[in-house]
């Protein structure tokens, strides 16, 4: 591979959780960890909780990115080569699948509403309810929701106990009994998190979750808020992973398997449902800007 001597980017963001998306639909520009982190710095570069690459899935295994294609995936899907702001990989993120998506319709990559987007965890179907050149409404079929027993964590001398859930990447899901929106507000999430690492040898991001209430809200069962600390970038204002891990522990707290739950983060909101142990994941996204950056700018 090369380094392209400029690169061409559109910033975006689902819930706030924003993004540096790359255009580079044959996997020629070279992404590493060190260029992502200066991407995604908010000082020295145009700032970011991560980076969505846009490729078709047929390059990266090409050009060695991806050793093969992952289940539910064709060479020629466009793939979301996500890379966290400290410039380590993840498998899969909600939020930017929407904003991915959003891209690959306003940018005529796609001709059809509903598509398939590829990514580490496999093929994540995809339908655009409605998208302009600015905003959009995009639900995300999520896959299976797998969960693995209990765990804790240690946050800023707090130690809370949560459900392990795995949603195409690792997650600590806390539901805090007693919890209110206000108390959720005022929690100090700044400190790093210690978790069991024979639990998360990776890490994992990590939910704290108020109690699901009912709602009188047609279609939708229950509410709660969430805040996430996401591994490898630290708070974020919204995580769509995060956001199905918190919905499913919210269920199971409540005593249900099933359910449609809209969760509030500080970056807004979104509705997750949680069927026959598979999720959904519907929320907004929004194309702020578009530009190139300079040659020589991360020098």
């Amino acid at each position: 591979m090369t380094t392209l001597p400029a690169l061409t980017y559109v910033k975006g963001h689902g819930t706030q959780n924003d993004f540096v998306i790359l255009p580079d639909p044959y996997a020629q520009i070279e992404l590493t960890a060190d260029l992502t982190a200066a991407l995604c710095d908010r000082q020295r570069g145009l700032g970011a909780d991560g980076v969505l690459r846009v490729a078709t899935a047929g390059a990266l295994v090409a050009e060695g990115v991806l050793e093969r294609l992952p289940d539910g995936v064709s060479g020629v899907d466009w793939f979301m080569d996500y890379r966290n702001a400290d410039g380590s990989i993840a498998e899969m993120c909600g939020n930017g699948v929407r904003v991915f998506a959003h891209f690959c319709r306003s940018a005529d990559l796609v001709d059809t509403d509903r598509f398939t987007v590829g990514s580490r965890a496999g093929g994540r179907p995809v339908t655009i309810h409605h998208a302009d050149g600015v905003d959009a409404d995009v639900s995300v079929d999520m896959g299976q929701v797998r969960r693995g027993g209990e765990s804790s964590v240690d946050i800023a001398g707090t130690r809370l106990t949560g459900e392990v859930i795995d949603v195409g990447n690792p997650h600590l899901a806390c539901v805090v009994d007693g919890l209110t929106a206000a108390g959720l507000a005022e929690l100090d999430l700044t400190a790093t998190p210690e978790l069991d690492a024979a639990v998360f040898p990776h890490g994992a991001n990590i939910e704290i979750v108020t109690p699901v209430v009912p709602t009188a809200v047609d279609g939708v069962d229950f509410h709660a808020a969430m805040r996430v600390y996401e591994r490898g970038v630290g708070e974020t204002r919204s995580c769509g992973t995060g956001l199905v891990a918190a919905a499913a522990a919210g269920l199971s707290r409540a005593g249900r398997s099933e359910g449609v739950v809209a969760l509030s983060v500080p970056g807004g909101d979104v509705v997750v449902g949680v069927s026959d142990g598979e999720a959904i994941l519907r929320g907004p996204s929004r194309l702020v800007a578009r530009g190139e950056l300079l040659p020589g700018w991360a020098r």
